[in-house]
């Protein structure tokens, strides 16, 4: 890992305070890495210098079992950097709702793509970007950094510690990439949107008796949505589950054997993929959501999670946050480490934050309603985009893409 070797842009000479860099980047998870990597391969005429700070390394992340969900869209501006070689492509997603009729069907080759989505696990995601980050002239630093960043008329100054030294730096732009829970991003506040959903997210590795493969599944319950991606493992019969249902029943299953655990998942999720046999890697989070009012303040910028967090229903959050950083590399490549590019920034995600933020919050709580009639209403609009393919090609593109202007 680099460090910094000596103070970097013109606006030094001319306001006789040294800038370190023109673009500090807090947290190297996949968001901040992606927009590391972007930055140094886009920033030739704009020669910035960029820093990335976070005191985890890559190398605590490559245990990390946790699934993801990757749109074709952010495949798509992924692989400039580095695609993880273990994805599990998402051909055919299934959607349907307990209890009652209904249900509709999206298809990789009703848009001519080779896949809507893969499925990655997060240590290979964070490796995978760390590793083409680091063949770059970005300086990472080891560091923890305090929430006490000072705004000047001009710059940043960022207090950090490494495990030699403390300091401060002094960069143009300071982007907040930092991840996190629902939970501990609320106790940090902040203007902007807040729901506690009152949900738990249940997850682990399951293994089923009849697998379909290249299939992911999302089943809504009254308790809150059921997920399963496709992981491969042995005969692809590997999934990551997310079972969102409420904090008391997750607690409780938390604690059931495995074949308890697994029959109650059964029961909810039917037998459409035959016997679930096996679970590993139990884990639990609360799910709510957060989205900051606006992506800047001043010559600070939020991307990822530190700008929303979303509830996983469709997959959205890291999606999101890619093009978040994907827009804030083309504006700052376009107009340098200067307001006018968090300004160009902000504008440009307005829309598609809007967009998937609202879809996200509606889903979570309209599913989740069990009163008949909404359960028939809602079945009928899952059937009826079987039968508008406009609609649910126009649904589809944007949790594939979003809303790019």
């Amino acid at each position: 890992m680099n460090d910094v070797s000596q103070p970097a842009g013109t606006d030094a000479a001319q306001t006789g305070a040294p800038f370190d860099f023109d673009v500090a980047i807090v947290g190297a998870g996949p968001v901040g890495l992606a927009l590391a990597g972007w930055l140094a391969r886009r920033s030739a005429t704009q020669a910035l210098s960029v820093a990335l700070i976070d005191a985890r390394t890559p190398e605590d992340a490559l245990a990390d079992p946790r699934a993801i969900a990757v749109s074709q869209g952010s495949r798509m501006i992924l692989e400039p950097l580095r695609w993880p070689a273990d994805a599990t492509a998402i051909q055919r997603i299934h959607v349907s709702q307990r209890g009652h009729f209904g249900r509709t069907l999206i298809d990789h080759t009703e848009h001519g793509l080779p896949a809507l989505g893969y499925v990655l696990r997060y240590g290979s995601i964070v490796h995978a970007l760390a590793e083409a980050v680091r063949q770059t002239s970005v300086h990472w630093f080891p560091s923890t950094s305090a929430n006490t960043a000072l705004q000047e008329h001009d710059g940043v100054t960022l207090p950090i510690e490494t495990a030699h030294e403390a300091r401060t730096l002094r960069t143009r732009i300071l982007v907040n990439a930092e991840g996190g829970l629902f939970q501990d991003q609320r106790v940090r506040g902040g203007a902007g949107e807040t729901r506690d959903y009152g949900q738990t997210a249940l997850v682990g590795t399951v293994s089923v008796g009849s697998p379909q493969a290249h299939v992911a599944w999302e089943r809504f319950t009254p308790e809150g949505p059921i997920a399963l991606l496709p992981t491969g493992g042995a005969r692809g019969a590997d999934y990551a589950l997310v079972w969102c249902c409420t904090p008391d029943e997750a607690a409780r299953r938390a604690q059931l054997p495995d074949d308890a655990f697994l029959g109650e998942l059964g029961a909810a999720f039917g037998d459409r993929m035959g016997r679930f046999t096996q679970i590993k890697g139990r884990a639990s989070f609360p799910l709510g959501l957060n989205a900051v009012d606006t992506l800047v303040k001043g010559r600070i910028a939020a991307i990822g999670n530190a700008a929303q967090t979303l509830h996983p229903v469709a997959g959205q959050g890291l999606n999101l946050g890619l093009r978040d950083a994907h827009a804030l590399a083309d504006a700052l490549s376009q107009h340098g480490a200067t307001p006018l590019a968090l300004a160009a920034f902000a504008q440009r995600r307005a829309l598609d934050r809007r967009l998937t933020i609202s879809a996200t919050d509606t889903l979570a709580r309209l599913f989740t309603v069990d009163f008949p009639l909404l359960g028939t209403l809602r079945g009928l609009a899952l059937t009826a985009l079987e039968f508008v393919p406009p609609v649910k090609t126009a649904l589809a593109r944007q949790m594939m893409f979003g809303q790019r202007r």
